[in-house]
């Protein structure tokens, strides 16, 4: 009897653990050069199985994480080995000297999205939060969007209002970056906009860095600077307190996000990242271990659409 209750209780075990599916993170590529995505855990949460990989124009790879995993994911551009070997990357860098960032961040300025779930698996499984913030500056374009289709009706809702809505920063910030904010790759024959600091990291002031006596939502309002990333990118975070706007909620279903750089947008090849205008060669013997797809139009294309006309006209009224 007793080997029988111990059975049935590891056939009970078993199936709470297929219940809570881990999340899969569905990142693709389609800017006109190699991107090399990082993956950060938040402290106390377990790592993905890869935390940095390469991105081939068109490429798709698909992550798993735990189902209450939280953490960041960002785009490296301009990477490459130095001449003893070691891996680095002139924006959105983790400082590891791999591929792999193993635990380390990304350097700013770069864009970045941002995820805290909640685990569920289907209704009552509480809100997942997301947002793609532009606090640590730009690098490249970036789209996130919910696996799962947004509710006909209720839902939870997020501080703006919405539900699973795709949220991202879509415009190509290096090209109409202020001066003062410019991060410039250069090689002999050409110069170009590689990111697009933050103002914080520009000038470090309380002011901009919301810290010191502008350390509260009631101190810390918005400047020239992060207008100029809000005008561009309503959806996005344009500074530390920029919340009504710029967090999104969807009900946990285990559904997963797609992450896509350069969403929809087959101009940026000949944008402002200094790869696509040649600067410097892209080192294609450097790829990602695991099955990589073409990517196909999907379910959000209309959606993104619709961001960057939004976006556009939102620059045009600033």
């Amino acid at each position: 009897m007793g080997a029988l209750l111990h059975f049935l209780s590891l056939l009970l075990f078993l199936s709470l653990l297929q219940g809570a599916q881990a999340a899969t993170f569905t990142i693709s590529n389609r800017c006109g050069y190699t991107v090399w995505p990082g993956i950060l855990s938040n402290a106390g949460v377990a790592p993905p199985s890869t935390t940095g990989f390469a991105l081939s124009p068109g490429q798709t790879l698909a992550v798993s994480v735990a189902a209450a995993w939280s953490g960041r994911i960002w785009g490296r551009t301009l990477c490459g080995q130095d001449s003893s070997g070691k891996f680095t990357c002139a924006t959105g860098d983790c400082g590891s000297g791999a591929v792999e960032c193993s635990g380390r961040g990304a350097a700013p300025p770069a864009t970045l999205a941002e995820f805290t779930l909640a685990g569920g698996s289907g209704s009552g499984g509480g809100d997942d939060f997301y947002d793609v913030s532009l606090v640590d500056g730009y690098n490249l374009p970036m789209l996130v969007a919910p696996s799962t289709p947004p509710p006909a009706s209720g839902g939870a809702a997020s501080n703006n209002g919405s539900s699973c809505q795709v949220t991202g920063c879509v415009m190509d910030l290096n090209k109409s970056c202020p001066a003062e904010l410019q991060v410039v790759a250069a090689s002999a024959a050409r110069r170009a906009v590689a990111a697009c600091k933050s103002a914080c990291e520009a000038f470090g002031t309380a002011e901009y860095c919301c810290s010191g006596a502008h350390g509260s939502p009631a101190t810390c309002a918005a400047t020239a600077y992060s207008r100029f990333f809000k005008g561009a990118c309503p959806r996005a975070y344009s500074y530390a307190y920029d919340d009504a706007t710029s967090t999104f909620t969807c009900a946990a279903a285990g559904g997963g996000y797609d992450v896509v750089f350069c969403p929809g947008m087959s101009s940026l090849k000949s944008g402002g990242n200094p790869e696509a205008v040649g600067l410097p060669p892209t080192y294609s013997t450097m790829a990602f271990t695991g099955n990589a797809e073409s990517l196909t139009m999907s379910r959000n294309s209309l959606v993104i659409l619709l961001m960057v006309i939004s976006s556009v006209i939102s620059t045009l009224s600033w």
